[in-house]
Formats: structure tokens, C-alpha cells, sequence
């Protein structure tokens, strides 16, 4: 998809499966199970979808999967699946090499966003992309140094230290526009400064949800994680949000379904839905 002067798509970097009471919270089984059935211990799968804005001078990712540093215990807890998808060889598909990469943008700083940004090369840990900078918001970064005790497992400092150590972390302090036809805007609900990124010229705008929304199925205002820290401040996120993209037509970009890239929303009687289905 072209919007302004950046080509905008996604590639794949492989599957985790987390707890699908997790992933909906106070929603039932018997309706969420309809559209994201569970695995025998209660397991939903979940996409990891890195989504690439490229222009003639900058070659941007957001987020970045889950990595390959997660030792067997953690891989077997989050029956991580990497075999018809993995971020750097998807990448190099499109000729993409690591070099290659001028800014990668982090949501946040939980495991499945941030684990590709460092890799381990020579026995050392490192930045996978060693000539970008890595954007992420000042108040993410000191949460996830200082987590509570209710998120402290979605943070692994191995993702994100060596950015800093490496001199390549820049902090951001609020919503702005980054780059031109770019902007973040910052979310409190999921966890303290996660940012979206949101795409847009005169006729389009896509917005890349995390995980405000991160699958279609989460689009109606009810359906909130019990991951979130502060599920009522989701809830007023998504309310804010929703009108907006139903009025000006945007596209949404969701992280981590397996089943629907993006899609546009509508609004019924029934609240609000995914209508039509975007390809990227």
C-alpha cells in the first residue's frame, strides 16, 4: 500500500500462543472461542506482524516479534512456532538485510514487541539492526526498567538493554510526529507509554494498534486483555479512537491475529466491528 511517499506493508515473524481468558478478560469463552478457538491448555494463537514503512531515505519497522533468545522452558510455555516465519528472513525476501534498516519503532517493551531487536552474534548481546536508531516513549522505557509486580514477566531486559548500551535508544516524551506523514500516539491503558504508529496523507490513514487492539476480535469496546494494567483507561482509549476511524475510513493494523491483517471498522447497533478486510 502506498500512502504518501512511504510503501507501507507487514511480513510475519512467527506464533506465540497465550491464554485466551488472558487475551479477552471478562468476556466469555463460549464468544471469544468463536472466532479465536484454544488449543487443549486453553491456548489462542497469536501472529507476531512487523509492519515496514519504507521511502526512498528511510526503511522504518515497528516492533519487532519475539526474537530467538527465549530459552527452551519460555518457548515451550508460549509454544513459540517459528518455522514458516522468521522477521530477518521474511525481511531479506523483500531484500531487506539488517544493515539496511534506518529506524525501528517500539510499541512497547513486552517480549513479543521487542524481543527481534537484539540478537545475540559473536557471544554477545546486540542490536539485530546495528545502523538504527530504536524509538520507544521515555515513560515505557523507565517502566519496563522499574515494571510492578503484575507485568514484571512480560520484560526481559536482554530485549531492550543493549539497545541503550549500544548508544543506538532514543526516547520519546509524548504523542508527536516523528517523521513526516508519521506519528505516535501514546496509549496508557496496556501498559505506561505504548504508542501507535499512524500512517496518513490526504486520502488514507492506517494506524498500527499493538495491542490496544491487537487482533480484529478485540475491536468491540468490551473485548479488553486482563493483561492490561489499567483495563478502564483501554476502554476510554478505544472509545476516543474507534469514532474516529470509522469516520475518516482508517485502516487498522493488527499485530497478533493469525486470521486478518487489517481492516477497516464499522459502527452498528451492536457497537462497533471489523467491516472490510485490508490486505497489506
Amino acid at each position: 500500500m502506498q500512502i504518501g511517499q512511504y510503501e507501507v506493508f507487514t511480513v510475519e515473524s512467527g506464533y506465540v500462543w497465550l491464554d485466551g481468558g488472558a487475551m479477552f478478560g471478562v468476556v466469555p469463552k463460549v464468544l471469544w472461542s468463536k472466532t479465536n478457538p484454544a488449543d487443549e491448555l486453553n491456548r489462542i494463537q497469536l501472529a507476531l506482524r512487523t509492519m515496514v514503512i519504507k521511502s526512498e531515505r528511510r526503511l522504518i519497522l515497528v516492533d519487532t516479534g519475539v526474537g530467538h533468545k527465549m530459552n527452551e522452558k519460555l518457548q515451550k510455555i508460549y509454544n513459540v512456532d517459528q518455522t514458516k516465519h522468521d522477521l530477518e528472513k521474511d525481511l531479506l525476501k523483500y531484500g531487506i538485510r539488517p544493515e539496511d534498516v534506518t529506524d525501528v519503532i517500539i510499541t512497547h517493551l513486552h517480549f513479543d514487541h521487542v524481543g527481534g531487536a537484539t540478537t545475540v552474534k559473536d557471544g554477545k548481546l546486540q542490536p539485530t539492526f546495528p545502523n538504527a536508531k530504536y524509538y520507544v516513549q521515555g515513560e515505557q522505557w523507565y517502566w519496563a526498567n522499574h515494571p510492578s509486580e503484575k507485568d514484571r514477566a512480560s520484560y526481559m531486559p536482554e530485549n531492550f538493554k543493549p539497545i541503550e548500551e549500544a548508544g543506538q535508544l532514543v526516547e520519546l516524551e509524548g504523542p508527536k510526529e516523528l517523521f513526516p506523514g508519521i506519528q505516535v500516539l501514546v496509549m496508557y491503558g496496556h501498559t505506561h507509554g505504548m504508542q501507535l504508529v499512524k500512517v496518513y496523507d490526504e486520502q488514507s490513514t492506517l494506524l498500527y494498534c499493538a495491542d490496544l487492539m491487537p487482533t480484529a476480535s478485540h475491536i468491540p469496546l468490551p473485548y479488553i486483555m486482563a493483561y492490561d494494567n489499567n483495563p478502564l483507561i483501554t476502554l476510554e482509549e478505544k472509545k476516543r479512537l474507534l469514532p474516529q476511524a470509522v469516520q475518516e475510513n482508517w485502516i487498522l493494523v493488527f499485530e497478533h491475529d493469525p486470521f486478518r491483517v487489517a481492516g477497516r471498522v464499522v459502527e452498528t447497533d451492536k457497537g462497533f466491528q471489523l467491516g472490510e478486510e485490508v490486505r497489506l
